[in-house]
């Protein structure tokens, strides 16, 4: 794959296996494989050249190797670690980025950075904190995309960390790999939205728009909540529920595991990557069920059910649904009234699996996102609860349509 600089960000080439959120790739399997290093001046200037056939209005060397010996970080390369040498490193791509200043991203958000020989006033040294992180570059040929997070990695030291990155996609291919990598059209800069510059936010605002139904990475810390999407995730929601229902209270399986599990959405809960907990929702023509929130014993002081409830209610929510109805245990009537839930007026307890419950009725707010017709067809086949992110179905597209 190769994506042009400057004036488009663009794509030979789809990946095999198209790459998801930047900040949520599996780092560790990428490094086993690439090398990413700072190269010298002779292997800038080879670099240049090895991409001038497929970028001909890129950068001259001596423009790329002054910006280099202005802050080595604004350059990193790539190659395969099967035949990496540090001697001899034999390179096979590269990033380039622009570590701009306050002047520097300014002038790239009203459009007057001279992208192809950038000003040295207008970046920021490797001692300092930049304003903002230009995607210059990349040049990945075969495959090597892959070492972009990687090289997301290198610029998330302290100085670096919570700079915000952007990048030019004037190409439908190019548009697709920056939303792809989590990149949102629409870049504000200096109170202003640069309308057609790319943007990724890494601030600490970041955490507020992760949404609380897809909250969990592999290899956090502390609790998440996702989607269950695969057979491997209902297992774990069998685990859980088993240890919880049927251990602990004594259920009998087919009333736990009552048919319903595969035409509702489950949600699972996890401590760092421990199964933990799970809930269950299952809809109707005017309204949502919340049901089978378990989480397991020793997880209990964890909070992880506030969060697995919170989850259910905002899945629910941005799917449409402003009424939500569940049925409460007796003890249990209080926790559910913490998330605007009611019992439900003129309506008896009643028992099931010999346990007394209590219909209660939660009416909200319509989200003001709420998935509908008015989305663009692509959202609409994209995974459940990840609408804000595109979807191989999606990335697909780059491929075109075959001929029968």
């Amino acid at each position: 794959m190769t994506i042009q600089p400057l004036e488009c960000f663009d794509i030979e080439k789809p990946p095999q296996k198209p790459e998801h959120y930047l900040t949520s790739l599996d780092v560790s399997r990428l490094a086993k494989r690439l090398v990413i290093f700072t190269p010298t001046g002779a292997t800038v200037e080879s670099l240049v050249e090895m991409a001038r056939r497929d970028i001909p209005r890129i950068a001259s060397a001596s423009v790329v190797q002054g910006v280099v010996s202005h802050n080595p970080d604004n350059l990193w390369a790539i190659a395969r670690k099967e035949s990496f040498d540090s001697a001899y490193p034999i390179v096979e791509g590269f990033v380039a980025f622009l570590m701009l200043n306050e002047a520097g991203l300014r002038a790239l958000g009203d459009g007057t950075l001279e992208r192809r020989s950038p000003d040295l006033a207008m970046l920021a040294r490797q001692h300092e904190r930049p304003a903002g992180i230009y995607t210059w570059a990349v040049f990945a040929p075969n495959g090597l995309v892959a070492a972009i997070p990687l090289i997301l990695e290198k610029i998330s030291a302290p100085l670096y960390a919570e700079v915000d990155l952007f990048a030019w996609a004037s190409t439908p291919n190019g548009k697709r790999l920056c939303e792809s990598l989590g990149f949102r059209q629409g870049a504000p800069i200096s109170g202003e939205l640069a309308p057609l510059l790319y943007h990724f936010s890494r601030n600490s605002q970041r955490e507020a728009e992760i949404r609380p139904f897809d909250s969990y990475r592999h290899g956090q810390e502390g609790p998440g909540v996702t989607v269950a999407r695969t057979f491997e995730d209902l297992m774990r929601v069998v685990a859980i529920r088993s240890a919880v229902y049927i251990a602990e209270q004594d259920c009998p399986y087919e009333e736990e595991f009552d048919g319903n599990d595969l035409s509702s959405t489950n949600l699972l809960g996890y401590i760092g990557d421990e199964p933990a907990g799970c809930i269950r929702i299952r809809y109707f023509a005017g309204f949502a069920k919340i049901e089978r929130l378990a989480v397991r014993h020793e997880f209990r002081t964890s909070k992880l059910a506030f969060r697995l409830v919170r989850a259910a209610v905002a899945l629910a929510a941005s799917k449409g649904y402003v009424r939500l109805y569940g049925h409460a245990r007796k003890d249990l009537v209080r926790f559910w009234s913490l998330f605007g839930f009611k019992p439900l007026e003129g309506r008896r307890e009643f028992t099931f699996s010999d346990v007394s419950y209590v219909e209660m009725v939660r009416d909200g707010h319509p989200d003001p996102h709420a998935i509908s017709l008015d989305e663009d067809p692509y959202v609409l086949i994209r995974p459940e609860g990840r609408w804000h992110i595109p979807g191989v179905l999606e990335r697909s597209a780059v491929r075109g349509t075959s001929q029968n």
